[in-house]
């Protein structure tokens, strides 16, 4: 089976055929070649999670309450899902997004800005912190991913993996999700990153992942698109709700 066999085969069983892979995350290549892309989705089963929708300010995604007098905890559920420095693309589950963008603003590593953060605080799921990085400022385009989940003996406690996997095909992303599936308590992502596919253009990438989401879990849905060389990148986003 061939790369792109295994990206479009790791959609149809992770995403399409799974009713909560939860929140997740995507990094590569479009199909043409000519531009990167970056996906990122939130969906929700409670009646707090699903109360949201994106936002668009700049290059700036963030999560903001679509009824702002329903919000019933916004600490794990507002937050800048897409930022940007000179070169460098951040995507992320949490408010780590913003950690990780002033830590890298401050000349750390992605390591070092995310080492005063752990897995999210939601016992008993303890959903981890994904985090994706695309660098385009060297010779070399560079991917480096992250997630932050509880440790298997002791939950207090987080485990941190870091990748940085070879810069992919065209049509392929490295991607992560928070859960492998549905379930009470919800089962954490517990594999590498995955393979998953990538349209020609982020319109397309949206349709694509739109309609593999689970309509009824589904919430909202972004795709940037971002030059070969990093000088500029443009968003677009679809939500569930609309007022």
């Amino acid at each position: 089976m061939s790369a792109i066999e295994t990206a479009s085969a790791t959609l149809q069983s992770h995403v399409a055929a799974n009713p909560y892979p939860g929140r997740g995350l995507v990094i590569g290549k479009s199909t043409s070649g000519d531009a990167w892309q970056q996906v990122y989705w939130i969906m929700g089963r409670s009646p707090n999670s699903r109360n949201r929708q994106f936002s668009l300010d700049g290059a700036t995604l963030s999560t903001e309450p679509f009824d702002p007098s329903k919000v019933e905890d916004p600490s794990l559920i507002i937050y800048e899902a897409m930022l940007e420095l000179p070169g460098q693309f951040l995507v992320s589950n949490g408010d780590q997004t913003r950690t990780l963008c002033d830590g890298l603003a401050a000349g750390k590593s992605m390591r070092q800005a995310l080492s005063v953060r752990d897995r999210e605080p939601d016992a008993p799921n303890y959903t981890p912190r994904i985090t994706g990085m695309l660098d385009l400022r060297g010779d070399s385009p560079e991917i480096a991913l992250s997630i932050l989940k509880a440790n298997k003996i002791n939950p207090t406690y987080s485990d941190r993996h870091y990748y940085y996997p070879q810069e992919p095909a065209t049509g392929i992303g490295y991607g992560l999700t928070t859960y492998m599936d549905d379930g009470n308590p919800l089962p954490t992502f517990n594999v590498d990153p995955i393979l998953l596919p990538l349209a020609t253009t982020a319109e397309k990438t949206l349709e694509l992942y739109w309609n593999a989401l689970d309509p009824e879990n589904r919430i909202s849905l972004a795709v940037k698109e971002i030059t070969l060389d990093g000088s500029s990148s443009r968003t677009i986003l679809r939500n569930k709700y609309k007022k």
